[in-house]
């Protein structure tokens, strides 16, 4: 089955913690400290794997986490950092925040990788806190805290060619025609839920990744019909064939009102260059039919780039191979879309040391990304860890902030999910 949105949450590993130890050596009454630092957390990765196709795999899992790192051991010996985890993504991938709809990156190429959310730093054991003024310090930082992720991921097919045009125009028969594909074809709207992809082999030199996007209709921009999930396969393309059903009843105006749907969703996709075919020559009707279609349709590519309509039959396969052909010759002149190894988003960077004082009906609540990180690598049941923590607070200018607010002895303050008692 073809699934091309998914939504999976990513934590990253946290980072080990650093641990308080001292030498313990025969006739060495007084070792000094040898505590380790914590390993670092594993980073949390995204590559392209170009074996898939789709997002299936999100379906059945949409949790993953990276492993943490490990604890400091004495004689200085770090922990184990944690393994990165790799998450294999189709090409085409664009990664959003589900939270703000963030563009975090765009996955195109083989190989491609984001790192999505970084693993803690390892916490820095006590013999990294040695200093001229104390030379037995008692404290450690624990690791720091994991990052974690809502992620929305979009599939966007990449194809050389996309095969465009209202439901039950052929599509999937044109597709089926020229490649090894075996899209659901029967003659009846809709009958194509999902796109199909399929390699065209014209010659030793010359093969097409053709897409059969699902038929359009009026509104498909707002999302009436399959129009709003597929309208996006077509920005991969490069090159369009756009198909018209000689037997519908007005093809001119389903040309018209697909590309006014496209250019509706996104102004890029009108400005494609585009092969027009009319399909169903076979039938006795359509070639009747066909003179007045023709001078049509000429008559709104004036001026475009487009070439002249061609006619086809992808049932007989009446001229397919010269489509192809004017498609891949269409290709040649038709500049590669930059792929880029990761889409470069601007981002206000706020200051980690900046924080907010707010007072609640049972306390203080303060907020900043500096002192939440601090309070969670703090060990709090060691006196000079607390004392080092009281430290940061004066010099982030959170106590002097808290006491021009109003604290008073006794009152509750909450930082992260610690609760602290204030005293002068």
């Amino acid at each position: 089955m073809f699934i091309d949105q998914a939504e999976i949450q990513v934590r990253s590993g946290k980072g080990g913690d650093g641990v308080v130890h001292f030498r313990r050596e025969k006739y060495v009454p007084r070792g000094g400290p040898d505590g380790g630092d914590g390993g670092k957390g594993g980073d949390v990765i995204l590559e392209v794997k170009p074996t898939l196709n789709t997002l299936a795999t999100f379906r059945h899992q949409s949790r993953y986490q990276a492993p943490d790192g490990a604890k400091g051991a004495k004689s200085n010996r770090t922990g184990r950092s944690g393994e990165d985890l790799v998450i294999f993504v189709p090409p085409g991938t664009v990664v959003l925040d589900a939270g703000t709809n963030e563009t975090l990156g765009d996955l195109v190429q083989a190989g491609q990788r984001l790192i999505i959310a970084k693993g803690g730093r390892g916490g820095r054991g006590n013999a990294r806190f040695v200093n001229s003024v104390n030379q037995v310090p008692r404290l450690a930082e624990r690791g720091e805290p994991a990052q974690e992720i809502q992620l929305r991921l979009e599939l966007k097919l990449i194809a050389d060619i996309g095969i465009i045009g209202v439901p039950n125009a052929g599509k999937s028969t044109l597709l089926a025609a020229v490649t090894k594909a075996k899209p659901k074809i029967a003659p009846y709207p809709f009958t194509t839920l999902e796109p199909n992809l399929g390699v065209a082999n014209l010659d030793e030199d010359t093969s097409l990744v053709l897409a059969d996007i699902p038929g359009l209709i009026e509104g498909a921009h707002q999302g009436a019909g399959l129009g709003l999930e597929f309208l996006r396969h077509i920005q991969r393309t490069r090159v369009l064939i756009h198909l018209l059903d000689g037997m519908a009843d007005d093809p001119v105006l389903d040309f018209a009102q697909i590309n006014s749907e496209m250019a509706l969703f996104d102004p890029e996709l009108s400005r494609k260059p585009q092969i027009v075919a009319i399909n169903k020559v076979d039938q006795p009707e359509v070639i009747e039919r066909l003179p007045k279609i023709e001078a049509e349709l000429k008559r709104r590519l004036k001026g475009q780039h487009s070439p002249d309509p061609m006619t086809i039959s992808a049932l007989a396969g009446t001229n397919v191979r010269q489509l192809l052909y004017k498609a891949a010759q269409l290709l040649t002149e038709t500049p590669a879309v930059v792929e880029m190894t990761e889409m470069p988003v601007y981002r206000v960077e706020s200051d980690p040391k900046e924080f907010s004082i707010t007072q609640t009906s049972d306390g203080w609540r303060i907020t900043g990304v500096a002192i939440e990180r601090a309070a969670k690598m703090t060990y709090w049941e060691n006196m000079q860890s607390i004392r080092r923590f009281q430290r940061i607070l004066k010099t982030l200018g959170i106590d002097e902030a808290l006491r021009k607010a109003g604290v008073e002895n006794g009152d509750t303050v909450y930082i992260s999910d610690f609760e602290l008692e204030w005293q002068d």
